[in-house]
């Protein structure tokens, strides 16, 4: 078994306290990925879980079995990190193979592993090759295949794609994506990227200043955020904020009032908010209709139309607030420096002046 359990973790650095009480469950062979700003403390939580950091509260289980103070090396996981770290006067056989010849594994043995692993990653023609011999690419596919050969429970991947170019990326998370369903073990992948989270994930764990604010699979925490932070983290582009003003509210609905848009008005079914409460409308971009064709039309100022093929993003703002309005036809043009769109009100999120959402 190589499920995990964190218990009310917490890592401080003097006074300075960085991991602030978590709590996670993470299932056997799930693929979990660890998101948030930089600096809100997933490397640190990644590396307490290696043994790179020390606990200094709470309690890491892996199985059933306490890991606080484990050794890195018995805890049943190797880690791939972003910058490869790999020998440079060692072929990629012998990258691959060193942590078992220094474990005391036979040579057969080592063998058989290694090529394995190379089998798996489709790293054949290049196991003479030293490292300055290969692409970004492949030398993360060799540090990924030294994790491989240890034969660990668990996998922990450090923003592993981020020094690669956008078309690297795209071929490396498809790997990384189909090892995951070769392999069938644990995966802990951190980043920062937005579309690795969404197309790599079981279950998407957001973190901000050391707090795990959500978690959930990636379309719940797309389409349910539990407040504005995860809204605005989660999705490419990020969801439209709006500011507004609770002017009336009902038993079942909420009517705000747009500030920055010539006193615009609708009503959110929603149950939450004060009058006179400041609050946020949250839009995604796809969810902007046409003029006329949802609950309150807006103006905006066009800024700049990207054409994508199958999809045109137009990046507009109402003289304050930045909004991007997602159009799928692929061949339309905005001969205006203007854009009137409309808010459906049971397409639109509202958040409390804390951030808290409330529809």
């Amino acid at each position: 078994m190589s499920s995990l359990k964190l218990r009310e973790i917490r890592k401080a650095f003097g006074s300075l306290e960085v991991i602030k009480g978590v709590n996670l469950d993470i299932a056997d062979k799930e693929f979990v990925v660890f998101v948030g700003p930089s600096g809100c403390g997933k490397s640190t939580l990644l590396r307490m879980i290696a043994g790179l950091e020390q606990i200094t509260a709470g309690d890491l289980l892996i199985g059933d079995e306490r890991m606080n103070d484990v050794d890195p090396s018995k805890r049943g996981i190797a880690m791939v990190f972003q910058t490869y770290a790999l020998y440079p006067h060692m072929t990629v056989r012998e990258n691959m193979g060193f942590a078992l010849k220094f474990a005391g594994v036979s040579k057969p043995d080592i063998a058989r592993q290694v090529d394995e692993a190379a089998r798996i990653l489709e790293l054949g023609p290049l196991m003479d090759r030293l490292p300055k011999q290969l692409s970004g690419g492949q030398r993360q596919r060799v540090a990924i295949g030294r994790a491989i050969v240890r034969q660990p429970e668990v996998f922990l991947f450090d923003e592993p794609l981020s020094n690669l170019d956008a078309e690297l990326r795209v071929h490396m998370r498809i790997e990384i994506a189909r090892l995951h369903k070769e392999l069938q073990t644990t995966i802990i992948y951190v980043t920062h990227d937005q579309v690795e989270a969404m197309t790599l994930a079981d279950k998407i764990v957001v973190l901000r200043e050391g707090v795990v604010e959500q978690v959930g699979r990636p379309l719940e925490l797309y389409d349910n955020p539990a407040n504005q932070f995860v809204a605005g983290f989660i999705g490419s582009p990020k969801m439209n904020f709006l500011a507004a003003t609770v002017v009336d509210k009902s038993a079942d609905s909420v009517r705000v009032e747009l500030i920055n848009h010539q006193g615009t008005r609708l009503s959110i079914p929603a149950t939450g908010g004060t009058v006179g409460e400041k609050v946020t409308l949250g839009v995604r971009a796809e969810h902007f209709g046409e003029a006329g064709a949802g609950d309150a039309d807006v103006t905006l100022k066009i800024d700049v139309a990207e054409h994508l093929g199958s999809t045109s993003y137009v990046y507009a703002n109402s003289g304050v607030e930045p909004l991007v309005i997602e159009r799928e036809e692929s061949r339309h043009q905005f001969g205006e420096d203007r854009i009137v769109v409309s808010i459906s009100a049971d397409q639109a999120y509202l958040f409390d002046s804390k951030g808290q959402r409330i529809r």
